[in-house]
């Protein structure tokens, strides 16, 4: 399981997960930030990653990447964090 609540709360896994669709997606297509300068053209963009199959799996898997745990086993958060509440802060 895991701590889906938690982690939308983290503005850090949001970008995470945003670079993980976007950046396969420019580097298929030889693409850079600069390219996108219209909602249309970004609008476009998708439409064409989603008829490609090769983008399609780099972007799960890019996806995958971001939200795997690699300290736990499997796909799932530790017990210790199902139990947040909110993004765990370390004190010093």
């Amino acid at each position: 399981m895991i701590n889906w609540q938690v982690r939308l709360k983290n503005p850090v896994f949001l970008f995470q997960i945003a670079c993980s669709v976007f950046l396969p997606i420019l580097a298929y297509f030889g693409l850079n930030w600069e390219d996108m300068t219209t909602w249309k053209s970004i609008i476009d963009l998708l439409i064409n990653a989603l008829k490609n199959p090769v983008v399609v799996l780099s972007v799960l898997i890019s996806v995958w990447n971001a939200v795997n745990d690699p300290t736990t086993r499997g796909i799932n958060d530790s017990k210790r964090a199902l139990t947040y509440k909110e993004p765990y802060k370390e004190e010093k």
